[in-house]
């Protein structure tokens, strides 16, 4: 026990103290600094699209007839001219039955001699009255059948004598070997393909348009291409065809993309470019988005009260850096774009850019530090 003094006021000490116990059971509020950006114009509207350097005629070139493959002529990456031979068959049976049927119409040829003085003959002799017209007729017939099988006999060693001409594969036109899909020794069926060959001249660029893009992509349509080994030298180019249908694994379009270059490669990857139509979308970078029940998602900073909300957003093909925004937001929205992982519903946070510098959220304030902080 301790003794009270006169005069001295126990309740106002016992206010104090009571108030600093309020004080230590509620947590301080500490609002975390956040990296915040608007939503910038992504470049010009410009789609972009990888692919790869083909030629425009790339034929698959097999032999016309079955056979064991008795000699490889060139190798892939070749230049070829035109007739070239590029490999043989063993065409030891298709020329003897070449030959067997050069004799067969040897013999029906003897036939038809034979058959024709007989007619004649016959004739002279019918002429004089010494046979009959039934006889007559009989040779006659005889003669027309040996013609017919003399006709049937050349037509047959004509079709063998150019299968043996067919033991070579020849160039169907000058361009390199793309391809070599057999080897000297392999049985090759009549129009399995042995080499693929790029055509010397127009060279494409072959690339998948996704679904939500097809619309745009018509038949002539201009565009521009760039090589992924010179970067900054751009091609015109125009839209030669684009497939009908999806593919059914992928779900995009096969599309091919011509233009005229006397230094590019086959093989080559090539970006394609491709000008929006309409006004240009809007873009984040990536690492601003997130995700709500499955659905791409940002959290959106309130001006007035400086807390984030979870937003769904559209958004289009991803990029190297960032993603094309085709609905869920305005160019004048704040969107947090670091650390969206540690953030929830209704947080406060202070908004800075990328060199740590406070950032101000009014309407019309901090567009050019938006877009330093977005890069």
């Amino acid at each position: 026990m301790f003794a009270v003094r006169p005069g001295f006021r126990l309740v106002p000490i016992l206010a104090l103290l009571l108030l600093a116990a309020c004080g230590k059971d509620e947590p301080a509020v500490v609002v975390r600094p956040a990296l915040v950006v608007q939503p910038a114009n992504s470049g010009l509207g410009v789609e972009a699209f990888a692919g790869e350097v083909h030629a425009r005629q790339e034929p698959e070139l097999a032999f016309r007839v079955a056979g064991k493959i008795a000699r490889r002529l060139v190798d892939a990456g070749a230049h070829v001219q035109t007739g070239q031979p590029l490999a043989e068959l063993d065409a030891s049976d298709l020329q003897l039955q070449s030959q067997a049927y050069g004799a067969a119409l040897k013999s029906a040829q003897s036939e038809f001699a034979l058959a024709k003085a007989e007619l004649d003959r016959y004739k002279n002799l019918f002429d004089q009255q010494l046979v009959s017209r039934s006889l007559y007729e009989s040779k006659k017939a005889s003669f027309d059948a040996a013609a017919a099988r003399v006709q049937q006999a050349r037509a047959q060693a004509s079709v063998y004598g150019n299968q043996a001409g067919y033991a070579v594969l020849r160039a169907p036109h000058a361009g390199i070997i793309a391809q070599r899909l057999a080897e000297a020794g392999q049985v090759v069926a009549a129009g399995q393909t042995v080499f693929v060959l790029a055509v010397d001249g127009e060279r494409e660029v072959a690339i998948s348009v996704p679904e939500q893009s097809v619309g745009q992509f018509k038949v002539g349509r201009e565009l521009v291409v760039e090589l992924w080994a010179t970067p900054g030298k751009r091609y015109q180019a125009t839209l030669r065809e684009i497939a009908p249908a999806a593919d059914a694994l992928t779900r995009t379009y096969a599309a091919r993309v011509s233009f005229h270059a006397d230094d590019v490669d086959l093989g080559q990857s090539a970006r394609v470019y491709a000008q929006a139509d309409g006004s240009a979308p809007l873009s984040l970078p990536l690492s601003a988005l997130t995700e709500s029940q499955g659905k791409p998602a940002v959290w959106v900073v309130d001006p007035a009260t400086r807390k984030v909300h979870l937003t769904v957003i559209a958004v289009g093909p991803y990029g190297e850096t960032g993603v094309p925004v085709l609905s869920g937001l305005k160019a004048t929205d704040w969107v947090i774009a670091a650390g969206t992982h540690l953030l929830r519903e209704g947080e406060q946070v202070a908004p800075i850019d990328r060199d740590n510098r406070p950032v101000s959220l009014n309407p019309g304030a901090g567009r050019a530090a938006s877009v330093t902080a977005a890069r």
